[in-house]
Formats: structure tokens, sequence, C-alpha cells
């Protein structure tokens, strides 16, 4: 694609500058994308009623016209422009997440546009608490439409920093409101299927939607069975983004590795000091409380906060991925934390950035 400049405006996160606002929103009235903080990464949006524009996303991103966009909205009335049927069960979700990290999947409305949803008639909807991501939609008079601000595949950007790596020069705009809070994606909820279901797991809890909807049923597990599944997922349309089986990846290879805290850093560390002995550059993702461990140990390490403390692995997990990808490591090996929680988020993050497989 053609090579554009790219303009970086610093916005403050609780009170964005009105005319920075509406310099942004003007772009996307005229059929061009901007990239955007929210409170669980940065996206990349656009008007969501203009396939035109819907278009330059795919583009910017390098992203397969089977991943369907999420369609962020400001307020429950602009719900009417984009499903014709508003389910009591998402009303109440609404009433207790919104704004916040939760996607719901509901029937599509005639006017959203088949780029939007992949050809499925359903559309993603969710209503973002970041103030800038708020003033943005507002400014624009439409919803927006908007993946995270990466090239395909790729790790999720945390900072605006993180979305130029990957888009500069492809996109016009990025709004920098400082790092994300979450840090991971908003969690899809699918509410079209016969019993309220998480198509993927993110920053609103599977334990949190039970208190609203005590059906809610967790994602159906996925492992890669050999090297040559990640293809044909990734090829098939996908009813919500975040689905296919390697994504949120490095640049360079991340194993995954489980078991107790004792297993997998012997393990770790056995499979460093291997390749190490190769002559590879090895960086390990660890928790707090596996730092004494790996003293000594000749390999680049980033703890991602405490195992007890979820939201500050979430925060920080795709900054130190892209962190130890920027130090030059060949190989990242990272342990597992528990699934309860936003745990369940982290893992489903982990083991797609491994393609589906966990070593030890």
């Amino acid at each position: 694609m053609q090579h554009i400049h790219t303009d970086v405006f610093t916005v403050d996160p609780l009170h964005p500058d009105a005319a920075i606002i509406e310099r942004a929103a003007s772009l996307l009235r005229q059929g061009e994308v901007v990239v955007f903080p929210t409170e669980t990464v940065y996206g990349l949006g656009a008007d969501a009623f203009q396939p035109a524009a819907l278009e330059r996303i795919f583009a910017a991103k390098g992203r397969p016209y089977s991943d369907p966009l999420i369609v962020h909205i400001v307020d429950e009335e602009s719900l009417s422009l984009l499903t014709p049927a508003i389910p009591l069960e998402a009303k109440l979700l609404a009433e207790a997440f919104w704004p916040g990290p939760l996607t719901m999947i509901l029937p599509r409305g005639p006017r959203v546009p088949d780029l939007v949803t992949s050809g499925f008639p359903t559309v993603a909807v969710r209503m973002p608490r970041h103030p800038v991501a708020q003033a943005l939609i507002r400014a624009t008079g439409s919803p927006i439409a908007a993946p995270s601000a990466n090239r395909f595949m790729h790790v999720s950007p945390t900072t605006a920093q993180h979305a130029l790596g990957d888009l500069e020069g492809r996109v016009p705009l990025i709004l920098d409101g400082g790092p994300s809070e979450v840090g991971v994606e908003s969690t899809v909820l699918d509410l079209c299927s016969p019993v309220p279901t998480i198509l993927r797991p993110g920053g609103v809890s599977l334990e949190a939607l039970r208190t609203v909807l005590p059906n809610v049923q967790p994602p159906q597990k996925r492992q890669a069975e050999n090297q040559e599944a990640p293809v044909e997922v990734q090829t098939q349309a996908q009813r919500s983004p975040g689905q296919m089986l390697i994504h949120y990846a490095p640049a360079v290879p991340l194993l995954l590795f489980d078991g107790s805290e004792a297993t997998m850093r012997a393990a770790m560390l056995a499979e460093a000091r291997r390749r190490q002995a190769r002559g590879e550059r090895v960086g390990v993702l660890i928790a707090d409380e596996d730092v004494p461990a790996f003293q000594g140990s000749g390999v680049r390490t980033h703890s991602l906060g405490s195992a007890a403390a979820p939201e500050q692995i979430a925060a920080s997990l795709f900054a130190c991925m892209r962190s130890l990808e920027a130090a030059g490591v060949q190989v990242i090996l990272c342990r597992s934390f528990d699934e309860r929680g936003l745990g369940l988020a982290i893992r489903d993050r982990l083991l797609k950035a491994a393609g589906g497989k966990i070593w030890g």
C-alpha cells in the first residue's frame, strides 16, 4: 500500500483536548482510519458505515476479510443502528458492564456492512470506557469499527509507540493516550447461540458474567494437532475476532510451559540452557515469584508481575512480549498462570501466541 505520513498527537487520557479529538473525528468522517486508545488495547478505527473506510483497516493491518470487526458505540441508543433486536440478556449485561471491556454478539441490522461481520448475520458491539475513545465516537457522530492497531497476528499494542511501530506509514493519525489499563482485549460473548457462550475471554471474567447470567458457558478449548492446523483455521470466516489458533504472536517463537511452579521453572531453565548451548539468545516471561530461580542464568528476564495478581500480568503481557522481541531474543519461554478470573484471558493469549502448543 502507499506510504503516508503518520502524525502522533498526545492527548490527556482523562480530559482529551477537543481540538485534537475533532481533528481525528474529521479524518474518520472523511473515510480515513485513526489509531486511538481504549482501556483494553489500542484500536484502529474507521466509520462503521463506510465500506471504503473499512477497507483501509484491512489494508493497513494486512488483515483477512474472514476476521470480523468490533463496532464501538458511546451510548445504548446507538445499538438500534446496528441490531434490530436487543435481547433482555444484552440489556442486563450492558447495565452491569458497559462502558467496559465486554463485546456482545447480536443480530446484525441492515445498515451494517459485510466487511464488519465477515458476512455473518451477527455483529459484535461494545462500549469502551476510555474517555478518549468515548470523545472520538461522539465527535465522529457514528459508531467506529476497530480491531487492534497492529499488523495482523502480531502482538496487540498497549501503547501508541507499539501501534506506531506496526503501522507507521499506513495510517494518518495516532492518538497517544498513554498505556492501556487492562492490557488484553475485550471479552466476546455470543448472545445469538442457544446458550450465551464466550468466544474470546478478555477483560470481563467468566465469573463476573455469571453474576448476571448464570448460564454463560466458557470458550471451547482448542489445541493444534499439527503444524498445518493453523493455516486452515486462518482462512475460514470467524464469528468473532481473536479466534484464530495463532494470534497475538511475537515475531520469534514463544514456548508455553505448564505444570506446578517448580516444574515450570525447572523445564524452562533446562530449555534455556539447551538453547544457550547452541548460541541462541533466550528471553523468558515469568512472575515476580520466579525471579530468584533465573538469577545468574544468562537469559533476558521480564517479570509480568505477581502470579497472585492477574491484573498485573494482563496489563504487562503484550508490552513485555514486544520488549523481548525488540531486544533481539531468538526464542521466548513463558510460564502459565492460574485460569481463574482474568487468568482465563491471559492463558488464551499465551496459547495463541504459542500456536496452541504447550511445552514441558
